[in-house]
């Protein structure tokens, strides 16, 4: 081997892919620290399900990035084999050939982080290039492959990804976006259209984009990672780790069925959830966290949940990825025990997480948009005889009775305001916080715009000032963002909110002595939910 070959597989000071700039907040290139550790983790589970042995002295394992940006995870793995198989294969030359050649595949998402990859890992934009550490390749190419794709339009939409044809449909001088692994119908079969007939991969791992923008009203993204893990899953590879939004936990247009899919699938071992994206990827605004998980085909069970938040000590429990009575991913460790202990006493049974009809807080809260006004309305500035009161974003406005033909019966009630939106801390991810908008007393005579939903109606003034003072306490809110997966406060975020007494006003002190929470669990939510002043007079 060349000695320019031989230096360019040495670790370099600073790394330059610790120091490229991201694409964007959905394309994000991985540093190279995080990918070794979810190698790491991948090593540790090759070991437990093969008596200890090491994924990286087996020279027959092969690997797939299908979503391969800076090649990240190729360079690193591969770093990892050169070490591993030096006594299987003592000639560096030749063992750095048949790692690239025979071990370590990707596909590129676009042409330029296909040339971005292939020089991580072969030191050259091209495989046979002069500078490439590969000597036995027979294309430029060599296993890291990107060829165009185009998107296939069905009324207006790509059938594949979901994306409007007139935003995505492109001269041959831009990037279609239209990933290879996931617009196709057969996975396995793409792959050994790419890489040969007899192709079989053991590992599986990488960073898919996140999303594309629909094209729809407003800023409108789709989720496209699902489909990455979907598809990967299609290859049937023994191992497959991505990093994906930890949004999927609990919402996320078109990830219902995905959510499912994943929190009932007991080859789902680990996941490990950052709580800020920027403890992954510094600088990036993504809310709502980021995750990866480790999928062992062959090795069934819990799963061991880790969470992280800003160099704290995580937390880390194995336990069911769906609790009975849960449709969704309890996200919190701490959290999961303190919304056992609430259903408990209000159910009287250690079993389900779901609430008796009869105490479902959720019952009182209002649909979006519930009166038919647009966040657009503004109204007349003057009040005439019998108009309502509309508040709405901004400030308030007034309509006739005549004009809204929606929840008549609350008109006269009272009831409690809150925005469906909640406070804006950025494009960050930062605790402790508020989680819901400040809610405010509604009046007799008063509705709302889309701005606002409901709760209530109620007839008494005091029952929602108890209201107010109950939305204002740390643990309801903590209940609320086990539900919550991003800024919108939609009515599903209250299902673990049990209804209380609304004869008295209530204070976390009352909350935490009904359910016994320990200190542990007071100091949790105290650590993660800020405190709110709402005028209750």
């Amino acid at each position: 081997m060349s000695e320019q070959a031989t230096f360019a597989l040495k670790g370099r000071n600073p790394d330059v892919l610790s120091c490229i700039a991201n694409l964007s907040n959905d394309e994000v290139f991985t540093p190279p620290e995080f990918a070794n550790r979810m190698l790491d983790t991948l090593e540790e589970a090759w070991a437990a399900d093969n008596d200890g042995a090491s994924i990286w002295a087996d020279s027959s394992v092969t690997f797939l990035d299908p979503c391969t940006k800076s090649g990240v995870f190729l360079r690193e793995i591969t770093k990892r084999l050169i070490t591993g198989l030096e006594e299987e294969i003592p000639d560096l030359q030749e063992r750095v050939d048949h790692i690239l050649t025979k071990q370590v595949f990707g596909i590129g998402i676009t042409q330029l982080t296909a040339l971005l990859a292939r020089r991580s890992l072969y030191c050259s934009k091209h495989a046979t290039g002069e500078h490439s550490v590969a000597s036995t390749f027979d294309n430029d190419n060599g296993n890291v492959w990107f060829e165009r794709t185009e998107h296939s339009w069905v009324g207006g939409k790509c059938k594949y990804c979901g994306v409007a044809k007139e935003t995505f449909e492109r001269g041959d001088d831009m990037e279609t976006h239209a990933y290879a692994l996931i617009h196709t119908e057969n996975a396995k079969a793409l792959a050994r259209e790419i890489f040969g007939d007899s192709m079989q991969f053991d590992v599986v791992i990488g960073n898919p984009p996140y999303q594309l923008n629909t094209g729809g009203y407003g800023t409108q993204a789709r989720p496209i990672y699902h489909q990455f893990v979907e598809q990967a899953k299609a290859l049937e590879p023994r191992y497959l780790s991505m990093i994906i939004p930890s949004r999927w936990f609990s919402g996320g247009m078109g990830l219902d069925d995905f959510r499912q899919s994943m929190l009932s699938d007991a080859s789902v071992r680990s996941i490990d959830d950052f709580l800020a994206a920027s403890d992954v990827f510094p600088g990036v605004g993504l809310k709502g966290g980021v995750c990866y998980f480790l999928w062992d085909r062959d090795n069934l069970g819990a799963c061991r949940v880790a969470t992280h938040y800003q160099g704290r000590e995580p937390s880390i429990m194995t336990r069911p990825l769906l609790e009975e009575g849960a449709d969704i991913f309890v996200r919190f460790n701490e959290g999961l025990s303190i919304l056992k202990k609430v259903v408990a006493h209000e159910t009287g049974s250690d079993g389900s997480l779901a609430l008796p009809e009869e105490k479902r807080f959720i019952n009182l809260v209002s649909s979006i948009g519930a009166y038919g006004l647009e966040s657009t309305f503004r109204g007349r500035d003057e009040k005439k005889d019998d108009d309502l009161k509309v508040y709405r974003n901004g400030g308030v406005g007034y309509i006739a009775r005549s004009e809204v033909g929606k929840e008549e019966h609350t008109f006269d009630k009272w009831k409690v305001f809150i925005g469906r939106a909640a406070p804006g801390t950025g494009n960050k991810d930062t605790y402790p916080h508020k989680i819901l908008s400040t809610p405010f007393l509604g009046e007799p005579g008063s509705i709302s715009s889309w701005t606002y939903m409901y709760i209530g109606p109620f007839e008494k003034k005091s029952e929602a000032q108890s209201v107010l003072s109950y939305l204002s306490c740390r643990l309801t809110r903590l209940l609320i963002l086990l539900h919550k997966p991003s800024a919108d406060t939609t009515r599903k975020v209250y299902t673990f909110v049990p209804k209380q007494d609304w004869s008295k006003m209530w204070s976390d002190a009352d909350l935490y002595e009904k359910y016994r929470l320990s200190d542990e669990e007071i100091g949790f939510i105290e650590a993660f939910v800020r405190p709110m002043d709402v005028e209750v007079d």
